[in-house]
């Protein structure tokens, strides 16, 4: 397949998709090595995202969608009739930062981080897609764990956990932000 046809057909999956795509199965798909399938993937991103119009494609942590320009969110909206996302409350802020930097995590250690019960919280967040269960732990009683999503890397318009900004510990040393994130 030429590259000119392989970066089409990905172009064409990802706007149809809707969803994050890993690039594993776009290559399966395509019949492309991964290493050559990553260098097309790149090169049609770099195309996208450098021509003026209203659509970008990100890497949202090795998996790759097609989305508008934030700067267009407000016609979007408005074309389609789409209320603003309500802004989210201090408690569900705190909580989806001690489940970022530290996924996957439990709901008992969410709530012994901050002192209060998460219960409703972290409903709403996985309610709301930013947060998903991951599982369960192997201890008496089988705890659910939780993560974030590429939809909460989406909101904060990054790549991956990596870029989230050190967090500084209480001995002033910085920590590092967990490298899981969908």
């Amino acid at each position: 397949m030429d590259v000119k046809k392989a970066q089409g057909a990905m172009e064409a999956i990802l706007f149809a998709g809707g969803d994050p795509v890993g690039l594993g199965r776009i290559a399966a798909v395509l019949g492309l090595d991964l290493p050559t399938a990553e260098k097309l993937m790149n090169d049609l991103a770099d195309r996208i995202n450098g021509a003026p119009g209203g659509l970008c494609i990100k890497n949202l942590d090795g998996r790759w969608q097609m989305c508008t320009r934030p700067e267009d969110a407000e016609y979007v909206r408005a074309a389609l009739d789409m209320r603003r996302n309500m802004p989210l409350s201090q408690a569900a802020l705190e909580v989806l930062a001690v489940v970022a930097y530290n996924q996957p995590v439990t709901k008992a250690f969410v709530e012994q981080v901050r002192g209060v019960d998460c219960s409703g919280v972290l409903g709403s967040l996985t309610a709301k897609g930013l947060v998903e269960e991951r599982g369960r732990l192997e201890l008496p009683g089988r705890p659910l764990l939780y993560g974030t999503t590429p939809d909460f890397l989406r909101c904060l318009n990054i790549s991956s956990l990596r870029e989230l900004p050190p967090l500084e510990r209480a001995d002033g040393a910085e920590g590092e932000p967990a490298e899981d994130a969908g």
